[in-house]
């Protein structure tokens, strides 16, 4: 807690006091890792007409880093509107990812979620149970009505130690599936018969959409090993991030395992198939190649069906 300071004129940075949500939470990792030891930061309800100009002043103020004005302060091309923590990383993220694909993909994945809760757009499901998000956990490290905490300042600094572990897992796999492009740019040029095989497994789902490749759209199976051993076969998502799939898997190999799997494929080393025929596999790659084809053949058989 060593960055609070009580003394705007000790301060290098000033957001608003009591509680505290994702977005002031967030805003101050993202400037903790930019200034280091430099960075200090005041948690007050007001802002004094005399603070010095190269104080950055976020989430409180009405300024160009704050987003409770009147209108708030612009929105997304895909229409979620900016919180403080959308407008600090747009403004200062470039300053710890100069990568703009690691760049966007943390926006996407942290950012956007935080800015559209915290202007409270994102839709409420039609189910029983909510999912915990980000937000929620996060503004879980405020006191309580019944604490004897008389300032929110040490709490806040746990908060943000938390959010800094968080922070710190998303753009390293954002940095990861980065680093896996190539590689799947590879094997999707390499793609045969409707399949695409990696030699080791790598994030390729973003890649498959994002590809210019024209090879790419017609990669209906992905194939590589398994971490439990063995090679695993999945199908192409029918869209971004989608449960659906470009070609299914004949349905009656559906949560099969075993001989079982195997006296119906009719392959060897067959071992399973989930349930919902997303994904299965065999002992050995070309196990795991044998059913990918017979998938390929029985999705070409049915397309043939159905022009009929």
């Amino acid at each position: 807690m060593k960055y609070v300071v009580n003394d705007f004129h000790y301060a290098t940075a000033m957001t608003h006091g009591g509680k505290f949500h994702a977005d002031d939470v967030i805003v101050t990792v993202i400037l903790k890792k930019i200034y280091g030891d430099s960075f200090k930061l005041i948690r007050t309800f007001r802002v004094p007409n005399d603070l010095p100009s190269n104080v950055i002043v976020y989430d409180i103020g009405g300024g160009a880093l704050d987003h409770h004005q009147k209108g708030g302060n612009g929105v997304r091309k895909n229409g979620v509107p900016y919180s403080s923590a959308g407008l600090v990383w747009r403004e200062f993220g470039h300053a710890i990812v100069p990568d703009e694909y690691v760049w966007e993909i943390v926006d996407k994945v942290l950012i956007q979620g935080i800015d559209a809760i915290d202007n409270g757009v994102m839709p409420w499901t039609d189910y029983p149970v909510q999912a915990l998000s980000l937000s929620g956990i996060i503004s879980s490290f405020n006191p309580t009505w019944d604490s004897q905490e008389s300032s929110t300042d040490l709490a806040f600094s746990k908060a943000v130690d938390f959010a800094t572990v968080v922070f710190d897992n998303i753009l390293h796999q954002a940095m990861s599936k980065a680093k896996a492009r190539s590689i799947v740019e590879d094997a999707i040029a390499k793609s045969e018969n409707h399949i695409m095989v990696l030699e080791r497994f790598a994030p390729w789902q973003d890649q498959i959409f994002a590809s210019r490749n024209p090879k790419a759209i017609n990669v209906w199976f992905v194939v590589f090993p398994s971490n439990r051993g063995g090679y695993n076969w999945q199908c192409v998502p029918d869209e971004p991030n989608s449960f659906g799939q470009r070609q299914p898997v004949p349905e009656g190999w559906h949560g099969l395992n075993g001989m079982d799997l195997r006296m119906v494929t009719g392959v060897a080393d067959a071992t399973f198939c989930h349930k919902s025929g997303f994904i299965g596999g065999a002992e050995s790659l070309d196990g795991t190649m044998e059913m990918a084809k017979k998938a390929v053949k029985a999705a070409l058989a049915k397309q043939q069906e159905a022009i009929k």
